[in-house]
């Protein structure tokens, strides 16, 4: 019989896909005051993997990584991406969004995203919302799965997300030799 535990808490990761970059400082100070500060901001990537946000969002499109400092309940998903929807309302335009926010989960195994849509390889949570396995951390670095967006597959998106796992690692770590001060040995994780 498997005996339930608690996850470690893991690195909110949002992901937002713009059309107007002067927009994003706006977005972040609402995301800001829902989630914390922030910790790390990758740089812009070129959003061109697919059409599907053109018609309501035009064109060309930007994706931005935001990295928050505080970390979150596993079980914190629903809540999250229900908020975020909530900000993508709060700047649409004559019901057209202008920002799509994707809050994701990075653990030292996976990176999992957010969703509204069914799909076969998703999970449901509750509420409306969908667990997408997007990465999984195997032989030393982030790999896409045959259904991994494109753009997260990307090397130099992996590569930032693999950044945020180091600063991930060595903030368990932090906490766990400050919440068991003088007990020697290597951690598991990792």
């Amino acid at each position: 019989m498997s005996i339930p535990v608690e996850p470690k808490p893991a690195k909110l990761v949002i992901g937002l896909i713009l059309r107007e970059k002067s927009l994003l400082e706006q977005v972040a100070a609402g995301l800001v005051a829902a989630y914390g500060d922030l910790e790390m901001v990758s740089a812009w990537f070129d959003f061109d993997f697919t059409g599907y946000y053109e018609k309501e969002m035009g064109r060309p499109l930007f994706r931005r990584m935001l990295v928050f400092r505080d970390l979150v309940g596993q079980d914190q998903l629903v809540r999250i991406k229900r908020e975020t929807n909530l900000i993508e309302d709060e700047f649409a335009d004559n019901g057209r969004r202008r920002v799509n926010i994707d809050p994701g989960l990075l653990s030292f195994e996976r990176f999992v995203l957010a969703t509204g849509k069914n799909y076969t390889h998703r999970i449901y949570l509750g509420e409306g919302i969908f667990a997408d396995l997007t990465l999984v951390y195997q032989e030393g670095g982030f790999k896409p799965l045959a259904w991994t967006y494109p753009d997260y597959g990307q090397r130099r998106m992996r590569d930032f997300l693999e950044k945020v796992r180091t600063r991930y690692r060595e903030q368990v770590r932090r906490r766990k030799s400050i919440s068991s001060p003088g007990v020697k040995g290597q951690s598991k994780d990792d």
